[in-house]
């Protein structure tokens, strides 16, 4: 998996950085090419020559070579690699790439890097579990950097809990693992829904709710990553696309979002419904502004939306998958089943309003997969960028057996 990949290997001041050497060996035998970054701190604790010697090439650590004056571009390092690897990341290394601190070279070289970042924590057990480090591998998840979690252990203070740098052998299999599913959804067509869809009153006031887009454009950036054509139905949010190759159609309301995936169905090899889309719209908008002096208590008649779920369960073909989310308040399980069978479901994803770190305008969420098949699949809360991780790896296993 790693062959001809193009890795580069981000050193920082800590004990751990002697493992680097091991780690370096071992992408090397795996078939990578290895550039070494060290911060200057790194190079109190292993020689630039060993590493150097190892990797066959001269090791990096200032913005310009001092005896030759050769500048050493951090914007051009972060087009070549496939893979930025920081192991060990100290707390201070970790805080100036949550912040974009960039007064070294591997931190600018991290803040111009377009490939994966895998982040290898190394430190004592206090420092580790600091709320301010804590903070900051929570933003660096959020951007959608991997953390490769420390190991349990005896630390070089000589106390004992979570600190160690991960092993490099575990370190070369994260990496593995990451290439060995870029590519399980290569050949097929994803369809997403993601974010809430606005249905106006008036000209400056609207019927919505507080979905923030972001779980439904992680499962985008996750299919994409793995190598899927993915069109993303984005209601009105202000997130980025997560990847250039993704195709993006905003839209607004939820007729407009059910004619656009009406409209893509046909060529999906999966659809996922990840969008909070309003169950009603104003039966008659105002041409203007209602006023509230001339108007005492208005009446606002509601009609029904599409039901996008519904109608793409009723259209699908046999070789299609789909995929629902149930937000749920009570009888979450029931009602999530419910949904899974009227809508014709192969799998859904339901989350609950009353689990801590779920629902809207939060980084993380927690969710339980029914799929078709009986089987109930329960997650722990973590990121959105790593719940998308799960249900992605479902949906291929669905696509493999079609």
């Amino acid at each position: 998996m790693l062959k001809g990949k193009h890795i580069i290997l981000g050193i920082t001041g800590g004990i751990a950085a002697y493992k680097c050497a091991t780690l370096t060996r071992l992408l090397v035998k795996a078939g990578a090419e290895v550039q070494v970054i060290m911060t200057p701190n790194a190079k109190q604790f292993i020689q630039p020559l060993t590493l150097s010697t190892l990797s066959g090439k001269p090791v990096i650590s200032e913005f310009f070579t001092a005896n030759t004056g050769q500048w050493n571009s951090h914007v051009d390092l972060g087009l070549w690699a496939d893979a930025l690897v920081i192991a060990p990341a100290t707390a201070s290394t970790i805080g100036k790439m949550a912040n974009g601190v960039a007064d070294n070279m591997l931190v600018t070289t991290y803040l111009s890097a377009k490939a994966p970042v895998f982040v290898a924590p190394a430190m004592d057990l206090d420092m580790m579990r600091h709320p301010s480090t804590v903070r900051n591998l929570d933003l660096l998840r959020s951007y959608g950097n991997h953390i490769i979690e420390p190991a349990e252990g005896e630390l070089a203070s000589h106390l004992i809990g979570k600190g160690r740098m991960e092993e490099p052998e575990n370190i070369v299999k994260a990496l593995e693992d990451f290439f060995k599913g870029q590519m399980d959804l290569q050949g097929k067509h994803v369809l997403i829904t993601a974010g809430p869809t606005v249905e106006k009153i008036d000209p400056v006031r609207f019927i919505s709710n507080f979905s923030s887009g972001k779980m439904g454009f992680a499962l985008a950036g996750e299919c994409c990553r793995r190598g899927a054509q993915v069109t993303l139905v984005a209601g009105p949010v202000s997130l980025k696309t997560p990847d250039s190759h993704i195709d993006r159609i905003d839209v607004t309301t939820a007729v407009e979002m059910h004619d656009a995936v009406m409209e893509a169905l046909p060529q999906a090899d999966a659809v996922i419904l990840c969008a909070a889309v309003a169950d009603y719209r104003v039966a008659n908008v105002a041409d203007t502004k209602i006023k509230r002096e001339k108007t005492q208590n208005p009446v606002i008649e509601l009609t029904p939306n599409p039901d996008i779920a519904r109608a793409v369960g009723q259209a699908k073909r046999a070789d299609q998958v789909t995929v629902g989310f149930a937000l749920e308040t009570d009888n979450e399980g029931a009602n999530a089943q419910g949904k899974l069978e009227r809508k014709n479901l192969n799998f859904i994803v339901m989350n609950s309003l009353r689990d801590p770190g779920a629902g809207f305008q939060v980084e993380t969420n927690k969710v339980t997969i029914f799929t078709d098949k009986g089987e109930m699949i329960e997650g722990e809360c973590k990121s959105k960028l790593d719940v998308a991780c799960d249900i992605v790896d479902v949906l291929q296993k669905y696509l493999s057996e079609k």
